[in-house]
């Protein structure tokens, strides 16, 4: 089972609404943004696998804030407006929008494009830029990229082997997201996590190394890291 991460950024709340309860209903995991700050800081907490990023956002420019996001990196971006003249649909695909869809649409019109769009990104693309983070701070666990290095509450440095702290970069770039086997074995690019019960195994040990209780058996799906987890670049 495959949950991929939808952020809708809209600033009409009926819309907003409207959008998240119908994409939920089909299967998505849903969160909302209103204007840059909020869809930043979205990006800033965990993996978005696709954007629909409304044009006109009050204050803020769709189109300014589409670029400023493929500057960074390669998440997938439908952008949502009622401005659909061929300069307006062009202006949004030079700034490295992936797709652009006029309002009023008809959901199941949305729901196909969204589905065309992630079939044509690979959804390790935002997993690989939120890896770049120095440190990760979660539940009092200190896990420094650069370095390799996990340290617990305690203040001493844990053991991991190469497997295990790849595991622990993939579930600490999904917070709160339930994965499954095979996503987790996509994302570890390992073929061997992906026969029988190995990503079971590397959960397991990994648990008995850190924290069980950071690492919650989703049943039907997979496992989801059950924590928040702050970035740090230093």
């Amino acid at each position: 089972m495959s949950l991929h991460k939808l952020l809708v950024v809209e600033d009409d709340d009926d819309m907003a609404a409207m959008m998240a309860e119908y994409l939920q209903r089909q299967g998505f995991f849903v969160t909302r943004a209103a204007d840059r700050n909020s869809t930043l800081a979205a990006l800033e907490e965990g993996r978005v696998d696709l954007i629909l990023l409304d044009v006109s956002l009050g204050l803020d420019n769709g189109v300014d804030i589409c670029a400023e996001i493929r500057a960074a990196q390669d998440v997938p971006i439908i952008m949502v407006s009622a401005l659909s003249a061929d300069h307006q649909r062009m202006a949004g695909y030079q700034v490295g929008a992936d797709d652009y869809i006029a309002k009023p649409f008809n959901p199941d019109l949305l729901l196909a494009r969204i589905r065309a769009v992630l079939r044509r990104a690979h959804r390790a693309t935002s997993l690989t830029h939120r890896r770049r983070a120095s440190r990760f701070h979660f539940a009092g666990w200190v896990y420094d990229a650069q370095r390799d290095e996990v340290t617990a509450p305690g203040g001493w440095q844990v053991s991991l082997s190469s497997r295990e702290t790849a595991l622990l970069r993939v579930l600490l770039a999904n917070p709160l997201i339930p994965l499954s086997r095979e996503e987790i074995a996509d994302a570890l690019e390992d073929e061997e996590a992906a026969e029988g019960r190995a990503i079971d195994m590397l959960v397991n040990r990994l648990r008995h190394k850190t924290d069980a209780t950071l690492i919650r058996t989703e049943r039907g799906i997979g496992y989801v890291f059950a924590t928040n987890v702050e970035r740090q670049d230093v």
